[in-house]
């Protein structure tokens, strides 16, 4: 670093209170996890973009958002609540002639106190006079991904519209209100029957645990992204629910259990007042499929319909549904709880992407790419797979904990999507071969 300039600014909404149902949720993750859970990327700027531009791109941005402004207070039992800045001051790095990725690497990997610092890091890289690229980094706690595309469009844009009125402590307001426990009761009701009509295992006995134990694996497959916008054209079915249903099909056969319970997250963004707010307020939901004897066709209505209760039931406090979970183990010792999948891909930015034919389909067949990319001993959830649209192919990142389901079997998650959705493309009433 060659500079360091202090940016300041204001904003509306500054106060104090409880962690919303959805700042609960990731903070607990990154306790788990022992992490800030960071996002970053950079980009290159365009030529002739000035210091005082980007630090004005810093300053509107943590002015305009909240939750940039929002930092953790904990109180003597370690309960967290946010506290929101009307004003303050962060700081813009500036970086001769470096590497715009090892930058973002070192943004997400300098240690970060939740008490103290501001939930934004910005950098700029600058070779003689011209600066060349930005570099950003978010603490996950100030918004999920659906969130950070409202951001970086208004970033853009700069919208003389006021940011919606429902921001994080105004939705912890309505979640401590008469309605909002009426929704949480609701949404235990469902987790409370699912979690007890489940099988106790979820995943076959490790045949391989690994040290270091926890594992990171990508997954980029053409014949994926094709077979998905095929089998949404052919059935009907929207692309979501058609991928849970393949990443069920797939499970089940890995494990040999079904019906099939997965956790899928839950944008929320559904609810009234709630499109717009950038914050954390995704949450996973509880699904049961019973896809046995199914054709392709009647797993895709069946996850169709399946995933409307989830999505209504994924909108609860987060201590609430611990406490329920203990209660649930105690009862049913041995219980496995299910594993975690987040669906990210953007399915109206790749609507008007051509069907492709069956005879390309075909083709793709069996090209996806497989690589492991981490192993370490801080820990992940012991399964979680994430799917992220790519120009010309779907990715699939599987993070899984090798003591709970071995390596291959994390492999052949991945690599079963494929050859799931490539099947159910090439003949959506054949069978899922799901007994």
């Amino acid at each position: 670093m060659t500079e360091r300039h202090m940016v300041a600014f204001d904003g509306d909404g500054a106060g104090e209170g409880e962690l919303s149902w959805g700042q609960q949720d990731i903070y607990r993750a990154m306790v788990r996890q022992e992490s800030w859970i960071p996002n970053g990327a950079w980009g290159p700027l365009p030529e002739g973009t000035t210091l005082d531009e980007i630090q004005e791109r810093l300053r509107y941005l943590m002015s305009r958002f909240p939750t940039a402004r929002t930092r953790l207070r904990f109180g003597p039992d370690g309960a967290a609540r946010q506290v929101v800045a009307n004003e303050g001051q962060v700081a813009l790095e500036v970086y001769e002639d470096a590497d715009p990725e090892q930058i973002r690497l070192k943004l997400q990997n300098d240690p970060f106190d939740f008490e103290r610092d501001w939930p934004i890091r910005m950098a700029a890289v600058r070779r003689g006079d011209e600066y060349t690229h930005l570099i950003v980094v978010m603490c996950h706690l100030v918004t999920d991904g659906f969130g950070a595309g409202v951001l970086l469009e208004e970033l853009d844009k700069r919208p003389e519209l006021p940011v919606p009125d429902l921001q994080p402590l105004e939705q912890a307001r309505w979640q401590a209100s008469a309605p909002g426990q009426r929704q949480h009761a609701m949404a235990l009701r469902h987790w409370e029957t699912i979690l007890r009509e489940m099988p106790l295992r979820r995943y076959p006995a490790s045949r391989a645990p690994q040290s270091p134990r926890h594992w990171r694996g990508e997954f980029q497959s053409p014949a994926l992204s094709m077979a998905l916008r095929s089998v949404t054209a052919q059935t009907g079915v929207a692309a979501a629910p058609v991928l849970l249903a393949v990443f069920a099909i797939a499970l089940a056969r890995v494990t040999g259990l079904n019906p099939v319970v997965v956790r899928p997250m839950v944008n929320n963004r559904f609810r009234p007042g709630l499109d717009r707010v950038v914050c954390m307020l995704a949450q996973y939901g509880l699904c049961r499929l019973d896809i046995a004897g199914l054709t392709f066709a009647e797993a895709f209505e069946r996850a169709r319909r399946s995933a409307m209760s989830t999505y209504k039931h994924a909108y609860y406090d987060p201590a609430g549904l611990d406490a329920l979970v203990e209660t649930v183990v105690a009862d049913r010792p041995g219980l496995q709880l299910p594993c975690y999948f987040n669906d990210r891909r953007d399915d109206a930015a790749i609507a008007g992407a051509p069907v492709p034919s069956v005879d390309d389909i075909a083709r793709a067949r069996g090209g996806g790419v497989f690589t492991w990319t981490t192993r370490q001993d801080v820990p992940f959830e012991p399964l979680i797979v994430h799917l992220d649209e790519l120009p010309g192919a779907t990715q699939a990142i599987v993070f899984c904990d090798t003591h709970v389901i071995a390596p291959d079997d994390a492999e052949a998650l991945l690599r079963g999507l494929e050859a799931v959705a490539v099947e159910a493309a090439l003949d959506p009433d054949s069978p899922t071969a799901v007994g």
